[in-house]
């Protein structure tokens, strides 16, 4: 079988005297590495006796974050299997560890879910379709991410009530639309594999050739439409409205704890020390040294006051603050949102980042993987009142940002959802990495994608025994719970 594995297809790399040698050598490259890594063994998913404890890595991972908040995701992930695989990247990360690897390197996502892809403004002004979370984000084999997006797809297929059937259509819509477009860039011209992107005209159109080939139905097409209409609203006027108001004549963002808390309300005197204008304006100018330019719009903005918020499912327990800044006058606000940067949980199974910074990390990973990125995009070491330091990425905190809920969509909707994210990310591996190399292990074959199909459907059970352990630590006491956890506050 592995034989067969490797000589299949031997003449789709007969090239054209005009291809450069070095082409064709590149993904030759792709073909050899069948040999260490047989695409017929991608999958199914087989735990070893040795597997890690789920639980043990959880907390272990708790350690580093904040400990009045670590409850709250646990409660967060415990609502059901696809939010703790949300939650869960680095039980997954251990686990992929333990297969066979193709040690085709890209710069992989790290946390490729289903709901990690969505629609954001791009600094032409244009709304595209792309990958927006990357605190993962780190070089390493380029079917850890293809592995965790099809996957996802089966967790949320089976939490949907999904046939069997169709949950299997919906992984394999994610692999086979990740071979084809990493072939179509792999063919192409270089700078067209650099430059493509999906904008969100293009997936209109594309849905609605669907649709006519009924392959999609009117309530996709619907709930796209509704999505690209409300990421056009979410720009940071819509935000600063809701999260701003003005106290004793000053710009003041609006407390709601836990999830939004004012820093002079953490601690006092740490919000004295962080409202000094001398500080933040030291801050912003290391800031804005990782932005890209000799000019940046950020120089004629000043700090105005800040908050912690906590938001999402993986990072909950990390700092973030939301930050505002004003312009020309208070009608002229931007918001920005500061995430710390934690090692990747890939860094343990692959080694060492070349980054000195673990903002660097995240956002310069970003910037190779997304078609284009929020010009606000950059990064900052900051040693707090407490003495610790801590590393951050910044960004704008909305800007035309949005998605399509995965929660409400149909089987034929979530299908072609799917293929649009796989090949989304076969886009952002083709700038990250070789794609010819790519290209050439997965071939024109189904090898490779009944492998991963079938890993998918094995490691959402293993997701839905996790999540089970998971359940029974949390009521036992053994992981901190909301009910058996006092409500304190932290700077």
């Amino acid at each position: 079988m592995v034989e067969n594995d490797i000589a299949e297809e031997r003449d789709e790399f007969a090239a054209p005297d005009a291809v450069a040698p070095e082409f064709v050598v590149r993904r030759s490259r792709g073909r050899d590495a069948r040999a260490r890594a047989p695409r017929s063994r991608q999958g199914p998913w087989h735990p070893g006796a040795g597997r890690a404890d789920p639980v043990a890595l959880l907390d272990e991972q708790a350690t580093r974050r904040d400990p009045d908040i670590v409850p709250l995701r646990y409660e967060r992930m415990s609502v059901s299997p696809f939010a703790f695989f949300r939650g869960a990247a680095l039980l997954m990360a251990s686990d992929l560890a333990t297969a066979p690897r193709t040690d085709i390197t890209v710069q992989l996502c790290g946390d490729a879910h289903l709901s990690n892809f969505g629609l954001f403004g791009t600094p032409e002004r244009r709304l595209i379709f792309d990958m927006n979370d990357f605190d993962e984000t780190f070089p390493g084999p380029f079917e850890w991410d293809l592995k965790r997006l099809a996957t996802s797809f089966a967790v949320a297929g089976r939490h949907r009530g999904f046939t069997t059937e169709e949950i299997s259509a919906c992984v394999r819509a994610a692999v086979v639309g990740y071979r084809k477009a990493m072939r179509r860039a792999a063919d192409a011209h270089v700078l067209d594999a650099w430059y493509d992107h999906f904008d969100a005209d293009s997936a209109r159109r594309r849905i609605r050739a669907e649709r006519d080939r009924r392959r999609a139905d009117d309530e996709t097409v619907a709930r796209l439409d509704a999505a690209v209409k409300k990421a056009r609203k979410r720009d940071r006027m819509r935000s600063f409205a809701k999260l701003v108001h003005v106290v004793d004549g000053r710009l003041r963002i609006i407390a709601n704890p836990p999830l939004v808390t004012p820093v002079e309300d953490l601690v006092p005197e740490v919000g004295t020390q962080l409202d000094d204008l001398a500080i933040m304006r030291e801050l912003l100018a290391s800031y804005q040294d990782t932005l890209p330019g000799d000019r940046h719009p950020i120089s004629e903005y000043r700090y105005r006051h800040m908050a912690r918020s906590v938001g999402g499912i993986g990072s909950v327990g990390t700092r973030a603050w939301v930050i505002l800044l004003s312009g020309r006058d208070d009608s002229d606000p931007l918001l920005l949102q500061a995430k710390t940067a934690q090692p990747s949980v890939l860094e343990r199974f692959l080694g060492p980042g070349g980054q000195d910074s673990e903002g660097e990390r995240v956002v310069r990973g970003q910037r190779l993987m997304q078609a284009a990125s929020d010009i606000f995009l950059g990064w900052q070491r900051v040693t707090g009142a407490d003495g610790i330091t801590r590393d951050f990425y910044v960004r704008q905190l909305h800007d035309w940002k949005g998605g399509i809920d995965p929660d409400t969509m149909t089987p034929r909707g979530a299908a072609l959802y799917a293929r649009i994210c796989g090949e989304t990310l076969a886009r952002a591996h083709a700038r990250g990495g070789d794609r010819l190399e790519i290209a050439g292990y997965l071939g024109r074959g189904r090898a490779f994608e009944e492998a991963i199909c079938a890993f998918a459907d094995t490691y959402a059970d293993q997701n839905d025994q996790d999540l089970a352990t998971f359940r029974d630590a949390l009521t036992s006491g053994r992981l901190p719970s909301m009910s058996t956890t006092p409500s304190t506050e932290s700077s």
